[in-house]
């Protein structure tokens, strides 16, 4: 066990008294233990995994306003996104970048009716979408983001100015439309961040991985997965922040909630490693239909292309994975939008899948459910808030909601906004990233490279985490052509409450879903976690095992993939 984790348990058993303990540690909870913590309040999260290891590391990697959400007639939801889109890019300019999207438009004027046909409660799919009303939504964005505007107007193209653009783009493109939204680099990182800089501002509050909390009777007891140890607790409030798994949650703390909240969706999405593709999208997202009406959407991310996605209905929240028949029906609407670009499932590197928290809905079709969200509150001598829905574009204005109740129900005033406060590596991150990309590669002497990276990863923080690298004699990669190093991956694994080598693999760094994670680099983190933590050969092994055995059963990286990379890494040194 990490001194840190120690720390933490050790400030939990001095002083076992929260104002507010939040349970679940994604977006929306970290968001919210960020949020509170910055009132002054001492708050406790416990998450029963590990960070950002559900549905917010499962997410399409955008960051944006919800065209698709105007057919609903969810007009709030679109501004609220829009606004918190525009935030974001300013809060976390090292990570969130500006996302030019291109949508192929095959007709003019269907698609007219959506708004009003959802408004009048119809549950069908919607019509495809037409220019007229693609015009009339992407007008709207504009509008709403006028007195801030962080990202260019949209614009319109006829067929022939598409085809010199787009070349590849399918022929049935009557024209196209562009406009900007944003993605995300590194969701799970950002997560990391926020807890990061709560650690800083409020060191009375704590964070704590792979811990549950249990009720008994009055009692609250938490429990450390890692070392078996249980503290009992003393919160005045609680915070249910458990996404998909919100109705589990309230029932083992509250009792079973007289009507379930959430009803979820589940979203698969590819990794692709095709140069054709990533070249055809020309630095674009494509935002296109499938067949089943289904918005789908493709676009370049770290070297590869990502795609997406799957919207299915289940009625249990579990751990869930991409299934064939999605893997085929990603890969069949590519192919509509690029039909001349050859693509198979022998392209895929990486996928990924996850359950949105939904509101329960009655609706038929899964795209009109809506993405809102809302706190519902459970009187008690212990206060319960309960966090419905929600979105990753949207976690801080849900958190600020969430907050605000709660704060009211202490008798507590808002100390502090969090609407304009930088996260992480955010702070006084300048626009001019490639001057501090060369600043850093000629203070350091290292390649432009690993600057570029560190950059990326760390904005601001950058020179800090090369410091320290430097500072242990030694900056050596963990792989031909791998700009992580060992020292920062030992950095990772002492500041950033890391457990496993899945968490390093999967969520503190890029290695799984670039690709780039094999045989030979799982024994690289895995030599530098033993040290770090301590363990033995056999819990090493163990460690190995697991991670193999999960990026086989939820990523689709088979051990055969994992050995053919380290053969074809061994033949470039060789």
């Amino acid at each position: 066990m990490s001194d840190a984790r120690q720390n933490n348990l050790a400030l939990i058993k001095d002083n076992n008294a929260f104002d507010v303990v939040v349970v679940g540690g994604g977006v929306n909870g970290i968001g919210v233990y960020r949020d509170l913590s910055l009132q002054g309040l001492r708050v406790l999260l416990v998450e029963k995994n590990d960070f950002a290891s559900g549905c917010s590391a499962a997410p399409s990697r955008m960051i944006h306003g919800g065209l698709r959400y105007l057919e609903n007639g969810e007009f709030d939801l679109v501004r609220e996104s829009l606004l918190e889109r525009d935030a974001l890019l300013r809060n976390a300019p090292h990570m969130v970048k500006p996302l030019p999207t291109v949508i192929p438009i095959t007709s003019l004027f269907s698609g007219m009716l959506n708004s009003a046909a959802s408004f009048l409660g119809r549950q069908g799919k919607p019509s495809s979408r037409g220019a007229l009303p693609i015009k009339l939504g992407l007008g709207l964005y504009d509008w709403v983001t006028r007195k801030s505007r962080a990202v260019p107007r949209h614009a319109f193209f006829g067929g022939a100015e598409t085809r010199r653009r787009w070349p590849d783009i399918t022929a049935q493109a009557k024209c196209s439309a562009v406009y900007y939204d944003a993605w995300i680099s590194h969701p799970e990182r950002l997560c990391l961040e926020m807890i990061s800089d709560v650690g800083e501002a409020a060191p009375h509050c704590v964070a704590l991985n792979y811990a549950e909390l249990q009720k008994s009777g009055d009692t609250y007891t938490l429990t450390c997965q890692r070392s078996g140890k249980s503290l009992d607790i003393k919160p005045r409030t609680i915070v249910h922040a458990t996404g998909a798994w919100l109705d589990k949650s309230v029932s083992n703390l509250a009792g079973a909630p007289e009507k379930k909240m959430v009803a979820g969706t589940k979203g698969s999405h590819l990794i692709i490693d095709n140069p054709a593709l990533e070249k055809a999208l020309g630095g674009h997202m494509a935002y296109f239909e499938n067949a089943d009406g289904r918005v789908c959407i493709v676009f370049p991310y770290q070297g590869k292309v990502l795609a997406g996605s799957t919207d299915i209905r289940v009625e249990e929240a579990a751990r869930v994975r991409c299934e064939a028949d999605e893997l085929n029906y990603i890969l069949d609407s590519l192919r509509l939008v690029f039909p001349n670009i050859e693509m198979s499932a022998t392209d895929v590197v990486f996928s990924y899948s996850g359950i949105r928290p939904l509101p329960q809905s009655t609706q038929e079709f899964t795209g009109r459910i809506s993405r809102g969200h809302d706190v519902k509150v459970l009187p008690g001598d212990v206060p319960q808030f309960c966090m419905v829905g929600g979105k990753w574009t949207t976690f801080r204005a849900f958190a600020e909601q969430t907050a605000d109740m709660v704060l009211q129900e202490l008798g507590k005033p808002r100390r502090r906004d969090t609407r304009n406060l930088a996260i992480g590596g955010g702070k006084g991150y300048s626009e001019q990233s490639e001057v501090l990309t060369q600043a850093l590669q000629h203070r350091f002497a290292i390649s432009s490279d690993r600057a570029r990276h560190l950059m990326s990863h760390y904005g601001s923080a950058a020179a800090s985490v090369q410091a320290f690298c430097t500072s242990l004699g030694g900056d050596v990669s963990l792989g031909e052509g791998v700009q992580y190093s060992k020292a920062e991956i030992r950095r990772l694994i002492t500041d950033e409450h890391v457990q496993t080598l899945a968490d390093i693999a999967l969520r503190r760094t890029s290695l799984a879903i670039t690709g780039q994670i094999s045989l030979g680099l799982i024994g690289g983190l895995a030599q530098v976690l033993s040290e770090e933590l301590s363990l033995s050969a056999a819990e090493t092994t163990a460690q190995k095992n697991q991670l193999i055995e999960e990026l086989s059963d939820f990523y689709g990286v088979t051990p055969q993939m994992l050995a053919e990379r380290t053969k074809q890494w061994s033949m470039k040194c060789a």
